[in-house]
């Protein structure tokens, strides 16, 4: 198929913003796409020809277990086209094609590209993935998704599309067997050895748990986090489908690193939390299903470098601060037990914004078990700002810090001095995605990271 001459135009003027904005400004992921798309509104189908495609998406996980992905693939693959900023709706993809240049000879080709759930629909009718990766679905900006089945929906919509495309799905998430496929479909989760045995339920306020089938309380034989383990219903049979890849160990946790073993075969992470184990998970079973083999795998995990907000370390005047992205109740709680695991003295410091990207309603920190964390006695500085500051002021004090001792810095600059000041040589600071990008630019400003992503 040709490409029009309505595409070549597109193309041709998004490479151009593109150049311009990364030459002369501090970079752009979604100009370059959405001016290109209002020229040639399919212009990402002409952009993705002849490239087979894996789209990653779910609430939680996606711009890590994309970037693992990409590390595995490339033990085989010698051109690999992704989004590694995390902008992830069409624009955005859009821009990453626009940014991308193929490689001259290469062998193998292929697109690993994190996707907004919303947006799975519209990027796999022009793409026509090869495969779908699902994590998880959990509640997560109500006012743009509505609740977690609605969501699931709209991943449905370009999966069905896409009959023949695998789908790799998290089988420990009860949502991802809810409905009939026809696709083919791979299977992960833990299977640990105290998983038997046993008969549970998942904690109050847990998204998920009742049986889509009847509607009973669903149970389980152990849980890993939130409603993730593996579930059954007592009442009609339904359960958790036969896994074609597992967790079989989980060796050594620290909230900066994770041993574990994969059907058998040990693996490690130089990122802290459960919730990472299943990204490293998810880049295993993809592994698998194209080709890659386990110890080709072990190389593509034991690089130690930071994702984009995803315990980023970044050294402010000799303190190590760990910025951490979070945006709904579950993430939060995950990355607050990961924390717990910190031997020593901390402050914590958390920036709350509610911009289209972050979700507009900021209720869901009222799910965080922030009691927890201010109990900790390694907690000893507490920190707000953000443009919602006054928001999580008020969560903090009522999750039991003094209003007279914690620290508000509404302005993101404020905060960045206030660090430097703190008694504790290790920071975690936990920021909605549009306060991550906002303290990545004053930190770039101020010459602490580099500028762009």
């Amino acid at each position: 198929m040709k490409i029009s001459l309505k595409a070549h135009c597109a193309i041709a003027v998004g490479r151009l913003a593109y150049w311009y904005l990364h030459t002369f400004r501090n970079g752009g992921s979604a100009l370059p796409g959405k001016l290109a798309a209002r020229i040639d509104p399919e212009v990402l189908t002409a952009l993705g020809r002849g490239r087979d495609t894996i789209i990653i998406t779910g609430t939680n996980g996606k711009t890590l277990t994309t970037n693992l992905v990409v590390k595995v693939l490339a033990q085989e693959y010698d051109d690999i086209l992704t989004n590694p900023s995390g902008s992830n709706m069409l624009r955005g993809i859009i821009t990453a094609f626009l940014a991308h240049r193929p490689k001259r000879n290469a062998k193998r080709a292929i697109a690993v590209l994190e996707v907004d759930e919303a947006n799975v629909a519209a990027v796999s009718a022009a793409l026509h993935p090869k495969a779908f990766v699902l994590t998880n679905i959990f509640r997560d900006q109500m006012d743009r998704y509505g609740e977690f089945y609605t969501t699931y929906e709209k991943i449905l919509t370009g999966v069905r599309a896409n009959p023949t495309a695998v789908v790799i799905k998290n089988a420990d998430a009860p949502i991802f067997s809810s409905r009939e496929l026809v696709n083919p479909q791979r299977t992960y989760g833990f299977a640990l050895s105290d998983f038997t045995g046993t008969d549970q339920v998942a904690p109050p306020n847990t998204d998920g748990v009742l049986c889509p089938v009847c509607e009973h309380i669903l149970h389980y034989s152990g849980i890993t986090y939130a409603n993730l383990g593996s579930f059954f219903c007592p009442h009609c049979g339904f359960k958790r489908p036969a896994l074609d890849n597992a967790v079989t160990a989980v060796h050594t946790q620290t909230p900066s690193s994770a041993s574990f073993a994969i059907d058998g075969h040990d693996y490690a992470l130089q990122v802290g939390g459960t919730y990472n184990i299943y990204n490293a998970l998810a880049a295993y079973a993809v592994g698998a299903e194209f080709g890659i083999t386990p110890a080709q795998i072990a190389t593509a995990f034991s690089y130690d470098e930071k994702v984009f907000g995803r315990q980023e370390q970044i050294v402010i005047n000799g303190k190590t601060v760990t910025l951490i992205l979070v945006k709904n109740p579950v993430g939060l709680n995950e990355v607050l037990h990961m924390i717990e695991r910190q031997p020593d003295d901390f402050a914590f410091a958390m920036l709350l914004n509610a911009n289209y990207a972050d979700g507009r309603d900021t209720s869901w920190i009222w799910d965080g078990d922030l009691e927890q964390l201010v109990a900790d006695p390694q907690a000893k500085t507490f920190m707000v700002g953000g443009e919602r500051h006054e928001d999580v002021a008020f969560r903090m004090q009522v999750a039991g810090v003094p209003a007279d001792t914690l620290i508000v810095k509404p302005d993101l600059g404020d905060v960045i001095d206030a660090i430097k000041t703190v008694p504790e040589q290790q920071v975690y600071l936990l920021a909605t995605y549009t306060a991550v990008l906002q303290l990545r630019k004053k930190l770039a400003a101020a010459g602490y990271i580099k500028a762009g992503f």
